[in-house]
Parts: structure tokens; sequence; C-alpha cells
């Protein structure tokens, strides 16, 4: 099929589609339950979402300020690990803290951060084999930032949010 057959078949597809979409169900009941919270419950979302920008904000400084120094080539590294491992430990603290009260989606999300905590245990342990490795600093953000994202998805998914 060339080009312009491709075209022109494109347009005839295009314009055999209806002109719009009805939704499948009614809408309206989820916007208004979603406008009628009461304030109690909106400032108990809006504190939630303020650690989450609040973690968002660190992680991000983290990684950006990995990301555009140069990594020492001394045993700084190791003193880099211990400071990135307290941060996680507060950002995780500070989210679980965020999120106490709120039921999770799935019941073997603590063991998901336990095998998490493992793998970062054993980069850990590398990291004091070879203190001078870049690529081990970046695998051990990469799991912190795994741990967050978990429990972020178990108890605030993307399709409970209007």
């Amino acid at each position: 099929m060339s080009n312009k057959e491709f075209e022109q078949q494109l347009q005839r597809n295009l314009s055999a589609l209806p002109d719009d979409i009805q939704p499948e169900r009614d809408l309206w009941p989820g916007i208004e339950h979603a406008l009628g919270q009461t304030p109690e419950n909106s400032t108990q979302k809006r504190a939630t979402g303020y650690w989450g920008m609040a973690a968002a904000t660190a992680t991000i400084g983290l990684m950006g300020w990995l990301g555009l120094s140069q990594l020492p080539v001394t045993s700084d590294a190791e003193q880099l690990a211990q400071v990135l491992s307290q941060q996680h430990q507060q950002q995780k603290q500070a989210l679980l803290a965020s999120f106490d009260g709120q039921p999770a989606l799935t019941d073997n999300w603590q063991q998901q951060v336990d095998e998490l905590d493992g793998a970062a245990a054993a980069i850990k342990q590398a990291l004091k084999e070879d203190p001078n490795n870049p690529a081990l600093l970046r695998m051990l953000q990469q799991v912190y930032q795994q741990q967050i994202d978990l429990i972020e998805r178990v108890h605030a998914p993307t399709w409970q949010k209007i």
C-alpha cells in the first residue's frame, strides 16, 4: 500500500467515525461526589497532597544532585550512601504517616517493601567492597525510589483520583 493510498484509507476511516461519543454510564454521580466532599475530608487530602509534593520534591532534588555532580573518588561515596539512606528513611516514614489509616490495595505490599530493603542492603554491602562505584549508588537510589513508588501506588492509586 502506497503512502497516498494509506492517507486516503485513513481519511475514509476517520470520516466514518461518529462526531461525538457518549459515555457508557452516567458520570454526574461521581462528579457530584467529588464536589460534595466535606471540608475535613478535603483538608486531609490536601495534607496528603502536601506530603506527596514534599516527597517528590526531595526525590527530584536528590536525583538532580546525583545526576549533576561528579561522584567523588574517595570514601565520600560511602558517606553519600549513608545520607541517601537516611533521607530515604525519613521520606518513607513521612509517606507512611500520611497514608496512616488508609486501606492498602494489596495485602503483600509490606513483603514487597521488605524485599526492596533486602536489595538495598545487598547494594550497600557491595558499596562497602567497591565504594567508588557510581553505578551502585544509582542502583541504591533506584531501589529507594521503587520503594516510595510502591507505597504511593498501594495507598493512593491513580484510578482513585478524579
